[in-house]
């Protein structure tokens, strides 16, 4: 092999490495919305099937899928955390016979955890397994604020 595949290959290995680092460091962290880009959400936007509402002071809204490994264990801490809160809300929509639901919100992997305010208004995004220390944080913003 010569000494530039030599070098190319180990180009390619760093520059792999580190953006699954990066990628990696952004799992699980909340991505706040700006005021600006204002998403409201309600139960009628996410379909019939929806029968739970949404909490008066706060909505943990997770997407899924029936194939997400850890899509369970993220339902249920978000539920727990959501059970502690007076007027906070734990929904979960399964995503996979609802690829418009994915397109409209732009869902790229599950579970997605959006956190809304008592309005629908979209606070924050995590994307992957999200962290209790995280959601518990967002959460205790909009509660102060509101």
């Amino acid at each position: 092999m010569s000494p530039t595949a030599v070098y190319l290959v180990l180009a390619l290995i760093a520059a792999t490495t580190v953006v699954g680092l990066l990628w990696r460091g952004r799992q699980g962290t909340a991505a706040r919305r700006s005021r600006r880009t204002a998403l409201v959400i309600t139960p009628a936007d996410l379909g019939s099937d929806m029968n739970a509402g949404f909490g008066s002071r706060a909505t943990l809204l997770q997407f899924s899928t029936e194939f997400c490994a850890s899509c369970p264990s993220t339902r249920r801490m978000l539920g727990a955390v959501a059970d502690r809160l007076d007027g906070v809300t734990h929904v979960d929509v399964d995503l996979t016979h609802r690829g418009d639901l994915a397109n409209k919100y732009g869902i790229l992997q599950t579970p997605t955890t959006f956190i809304l305010d008592g309005a629908g208004l979209l606070v924050a995004r995590i994307g992957g397994s999200a962290r209790r220390d995280v959601v518990q944080h967002e959460l205790e913003s909009i509660v102060s604020v509101h």
